[in-house]
């Protein structure tokens, strides 16, 4: 309970800085209502949880994703710790939080651009159902996960249950800004990819 209720502190700021981030220079891309979550989807099959164990590196082949992984924190008012500005290429995930692969609902969060143009998650709304996501953790295991949906939100009605509720198995989401821009506050918006642990590789052994 103590490990939920920790992710949904992080979920409820993460879109605080993702939505400040972007340099905009050409709306990153908007999931299709076809990406949508649909009733039963969260059904599909999934692979026994993994023990715990951090991640090092997130990969998602379909949109050319291949970045390390920083662990964010809380700042003294309870936000989550945002990745560097300056450096776009890197993923963050809530190292308090449910460590991916594992048993609940994980975290992982990145810019859509930056100063200096598109960023790490600028193509997360063009993924499709179906499409592969890979963690590599500390233990030499590959996380597989197969993604159930992509949907956009504006921050207003951000559904902070749909996307964090534990689902009783190993889940993961993927969130970035996107939507709606304004050119004074930023992206009004978050892009949410829902996807659930399917597999697992094993560490190569010499």
């Amino acid at each position: 309970m103590k490990a939920k209720g920790s992710l949904m502190v992080a979920a409820a700021v993460a879109g605080v800085w993702l939505v400040h981030s972007g340099a905009q220079v050409a709306l990153p891309p908007s999931p299709s209502a076809a990406q949508a979550l649909g009733p039963g989807e969260h059904a599909l099959t999934a692979a026994d949880p993994l023990p715990p164990s951090a991640p090092v590196r997130f990969r998602i082949p379909r949109i050319g994703v291949d970045a390390p992984v920083r662990g964010l924190g809380l700042t003294r008012d309870d936000s989550l710790e945002a990745p560097p500005a300056t450096d776009g290429g890197i993923t963050g995930w809530y190292r308090d939080g449910t460590p991916r692969g594992a048993l609940g609902t994980a975290l992982v969060a990145g810019h859509v651009d930056t100063a200096r143009g598109p960023a790490v998650f600028y193509d997360l709304g063009t993924l499709h159902k179906g499409n592969r996501i890979e963690v590599l953790r500390e233990d030499g295991r590959t996380a597989l996960f197969t993604v159930d949906a992509v949907e956009v939100y504006d921050n207003a009605h951000f559904p902070d249950r749909k996307v964090y509720a534990d689902t009783g198995r190993a889940e993961l989401r993927v969130i970035t800004c996107g939507g709606r821009y304004d050119s004074r506050t930023g992206y009004r918006g978050n892009v949410v990819a829902y996807a659930h642990l399917t597999g697992v590789r094993e560490a190569k052994t010499a």
